[in-house]
Order: structure tokens, then sequence, then C-alpha cells
């Protein structure tokens, strides 16, 4: 099986005017990890980039405007990785993709990190189906869930006993190891 667990940073909640500023993820097959990649990604000309997004991710316009790749080699990066596990053209060869309340956000903005790369073919990589962390953390706390103060991944994790520093949370190579971990306990 082949899983690509993955967390994004974005400068703000729309996937069609906001850009990712950090992509990272770990790709798993047979329960055998085979990379961890942590892309830190200068926002597109005219990305929408609230004080807010940053301030989550503990960054600034100014740093995240410094970063190594630009939209389009950071794609081509992710590509390539993806290249190397996947034969696009087998429709039976394809990642599941694992993250954290990924089906309500993170995979609009890979999609939309997709498209804005004219490439068209996202299908081609993932199932349609992805795997939600937060969604199977909710069937577990069914009857318990009133008692938490809120269902972030922070909470969920210290809920199922995974030790977190909370100072490196909203980074999205450490929010990816924490998210594995709670899928793993799951």
């Amino acid at each position: 099986m082949k899983l690509l667990y993955f967390d994004v940073e974005t400068t703000g909640l729309s996937a069609a005017k906001c850009a990712i500023h950090q992509l990272s993820f770990i790709i798993e097959i047979d329960s055998s990890i085979k990379e961890r990649i942590n892309l830190q990604i200068r926002p597109f000309t005219g990305a929408l980039v609230s004080d807010t997004a940053l301030k989550i991710s503990n960054v600034t316009e100014e740093q995240i405007s410094k970063y190594p790749y630009d939209y389009w080699q950071a794609f081509k990066v992710f590509e390539k990785v993806l290249d190397r596990y996947i034969d696009k053209y087998k429709k039976s060869d394809k990642f599941f993709l694992v993250g954290y309340n990924n089906a309500t956000f993170d995979n609009h903005f890979l999609r939309a990190f997709h498209l804005r790369n004219e490439h068209k073919y996202f299908g081609s990589y993932f199932w349609a189906n992805p795997i939600d962390v937060y969604v199977l953390a909710s069937h577990k706390v069914m009857n318990e869930r009133h008692l938490l103060t809120d269902f972030k991944l922070k909470t969920a994790c210290k809920h199922f006993n995974i030790e977190v520093d909370e100072s490196k949370l909203h980074d999205a190579i450490y929010d990816v190891e924490l998210t594995r971990d709670l899928f793993k306990k799951l």
C-alpha cells in the first residue's frame, strides 16, 4: 500500500487565492518510510497573504519571500518524487493521501498547486478518496468528544497519548509526523 502523509502551511484559507508556503510529506510504501520531504515555497505572484495565517505558521512575509523554491520549481520537485514511486499511466498505481483535516483543507490546496502549475492529472497520482485522520479520530472519540476543548491536531494527539512539542506545531513536517503517529495509533 502506498501512502503519502502530507501537510501544507498556507498564506490564507482560500485555495483559489492563497499560496502554499510549505509542503511537507512522508512517503510510506508497505509500512516502510521511503522519503521525508519538506519544501519551503515562495508564494506565486499575486497570492493573497494573510498576516493571521503567517502568524499561525510563525513566519513573516519577508521570510517566505526568501524561501528556496518558487511555485513551479517546488512543483517539479514534488512531481519528480512522486514519479519515483508511481506509474502515473497505470490506473491501479496511486497514493492514498493521508492528512489531518485534509479532506476539507489541504487537499484543496494540493489540487490548486497542481492546476496552478498546469498539471491537470492530479488523479494520476492519488486515489480520489483521501484518508482524513481527523475523521478517523472523530469516530474513536464519539463518546467523549464533548470533553475535549477543540479537535485540533495537538488535542487529538494528546488525547491518544502522543507527545506533542507545542513549539513545533504548524511546521508542516512536524505536523506530518504527528499525523502519521496518530494514524498508526488509530
